[in-house]
């Protein structure tokens, strides 16, 4: 972040500290999305250096948070004015940089591996499955024969449920995943946990976006799942 004039190392600690919390965010004018106020989680603001107006600071944020209106919306606070020189991001959900980037350079290499041999492993090497990426969302474990009713876009019932994690709540979005830890859709959960654990029958989830391809597992619908 780029200040406009000089502040305070004291001053400026303390006005991230403000931004620490719920914020109001108005996106940009270039943004992807309608232009309205929305709230947003900041978790953290770590200031990491500083070499006169340039400040470096680590954010820990929700989902959809603009940092280059943030660092424009400390700028305000300020009363100074700052603007975002530079954006790196280190982590999205369970995918950090030290663990999970690799380079086009090494993309390159292993499907130009994997083209002249067909071998798989080389492909596995640098492209990671999609349930890595559902790490932190909870999740449904159905029965095999549920699956592909869920595929062709079928809402879970409660017949269908072997096991689930703990703390999910009504509203949340979750994963609905075979017993081999396929993932099998995304889903909105119409009931807790505990609420899942009691019911008999009646629906779990509506499902709001397939993931597995139809026909891996047999169609066996009437009995688990209904449209």
């Amino acid at each position: 972040m780029r200040l406009h004039d000089d502040v305070s190392e004291d001053r400026l600690r303390g006005v991230l500290d403000e931004f620490t919390g719920v914020i109001y965010q108005r996106p940009p004018l270039r943004a992807s999305v309608k232009r309205r106020v929305r709230k947003r989680k900041i978790y953290y603001i770590d200031l990491l250096d500083r070499a006169g107006r340039d400040v470096l600071i680590k954010v820990g944020c929700e989902a959809g948070t603009y940092i280059r209106k943030l660092c424009f919306d400390i700028g305000e606070a300020l009363g100074c004015g700052a603007h975002m020189r530079e954006l790196r991001r280190v982590r999205s959900g369970p995918l950090t940089e030290d663990e999970n980037i690799v380079t086009l350079q090494e993309l390159y290499y292993f499907y130009g591996k994997w083209r002249e041999s067909g071998d798989e492993q080389a492909l596995k090497r640098v492209i990671l499955p999609m349930e890595k990426a559902l790490e932190l969302i909870p999740k449904i474990y159905i029965r095999d024969s549920a699956i592909d009713a869920i595929c062709h876009g079928a809402e879970l019932t409660a017949p269908g449920v072997l096991y689930l994690n703990s703390g999910i709540k009504r509203g949340d979005i979750i994963a609905i995943m075979s017993l081999k830890g396929e993932a099998v859709a995304l889903a909105k959960a119409l009931a807790s946990t505990e609420e899942i654990m009691e019911m008999r029958r009646g629906f779990v989830a509506l499902t709001r976006r397939v993931i597995m391809p139809r026909g891996v597992y047999p169609k066996m619908w009437s009995k688990y799942c209904v449209k």
